[in-house]
């Protein structure tokens, strides 16, 4: 059974139930979906936890099935947490996993807490995360991404007594407390709650807000891909000294501005070949965000223009390579630059 984060509180006051699988990337609120699990399982009677961790290709399973079947000697209930942090159990463990799941039907005395990664679409179709979804509960916490998260700011600041202005002196707030904390939920977490401690209940100001938030932000180079191609250029502008003030590799951040390049010409070339536009974007793997960004732009862009941001691509990994070439810096970091607002300036919609 499918459960939102945002449900799950409701879910478990309706009744605990002997399993539950939390599957994502975001570790804040993954931690914050355990933790709400453990609590009502403490406060139904588990006092007991024990916890296994998946490493290897040789992990005991039989161990994590025999602390499943077998009764506590210290409490009436106890709590079974398997975590699983690359996501793939193997053979073995796909057949633990299923003998989990369906022993959970008729223990009472066990609450099993499957912890894992964020999943493709191939592993949620595997027989052993089926098992576990339709014999339990399963909580998938998806990525707050940088559009929604002036809004998740805004919710967690209410949580705790405080808001921003109304209209658009608050909105100029929570996006430039956006632009702090991005690509860092745990750290944005932590400067809500300092606000908490600084200020009273209430509303907050922009000079509050500036005063107190930390530049937390953590980028990379594919959402850097992103921004490129959403025609995002300040904030492309700030990732790209984001980035480089990390330490991040250029030739990294090249590949992956260079491979939407080569995506979108690849597509587009399809197209005016007569391929239908989401017959060519699956052909080249795009889904997700950046198929729905390409979606936006293709239409509008030139095979010519293509071509071009093509050979500046080119020129570019030259660069970054330590080679030299004429009308462009020297430095990598200052022609990734030039190629990357080029590109994101080609990119803004008109």
């Amino acid at each position: 059974m499918q459960v939102a984060p945002a449900q799950l509180a409701a879910q478990l006051k309706r009744g605990l139930r002997s399993l539950y699988t939390v599957h994502g990337d975001e570790a804040l609120l993954v931690q914050e979906a355990a933790d709400a699990i453990r609590a009502e399982a403490r406060a139904q009677g588990c006092t007991e936890r024990v916890v296994h961790t998946v490493a290897g290709a040789h992990f005991d399973w039989s161990a994590v099935l025999a602390s499943g079947g077998s009764l506590s000697l210290f409490a009436d209930r106890q709590l079974i947490e398997v975590r699983i942090p690359s996501g793939k159990p193997g053979k073995d463990g796909s057949e633990a996993l299923q003998q989990m799941a369906e022993a959970a039907i008729d223990n009472d005395s066990t609450v099993t807490l499957v912890l894992l990664p964020r999943l493709d679409s191939t592993t949620t179709k595997s027989a052993w995360f089926g098992a576990l979804d339709s014999q339990g509960v399963t909580v998938k916490v998806d990525t707050v991404e940088r559009p929604a998260l002036p809004n998740w700011i805004a919710q967690r600041l209410q949580l705790q007594g405080q808001r921003v202005e109304a209209g658009e002196a608050g909105q100029r707030t929570l996006q430039f407390f956006a632009d702090r904390v991005e690509g860092n939920l745990l750290a944005a977490h932590q400067e809500i709650q300092k606000l908490g401690l600084l200020f009273p209940a209430g509303e907050l100001s922009f000079d509050q807000v500036e005063g107190a938030v930390l530049n937390v932000a953590r980028y990379t180079p594919f959402k850097l891909a992103e921004a490129v191609l959403g025609g995002q250029v300040q904030r492309v502008q700030r990732m790209l000294d984001g980035l480089q003030a990390e330490g991040e590799a250029p030739v990294l951040v090249h590949w992956a501005l260079a491979e939407d390049i080569r995506t979108l010409h690849r597509v587009r070339s399809a197209i005016d070949a007569g391929r239908p536009l989401p017959m060519a974007l699956r052909e080249s793997r795009v889904w997700g965000v950046r198929e729905k960004l390409m979606e936006r732009l293709l239409p509008r862009l030139s095979p010519l223009q293509l071509v071009r941001w093509l050979d500046d691509a080119h020129t570019v990994d030259g660069i970054v390579k330590g080679l030299k070439a004429e009308g462009w810096p020297a430095d990598p970091w200052h022609a990734l630059h030039q190629m990357a607002l080029r590109v994101t300036r080609g990119c803004v919609l008109r």
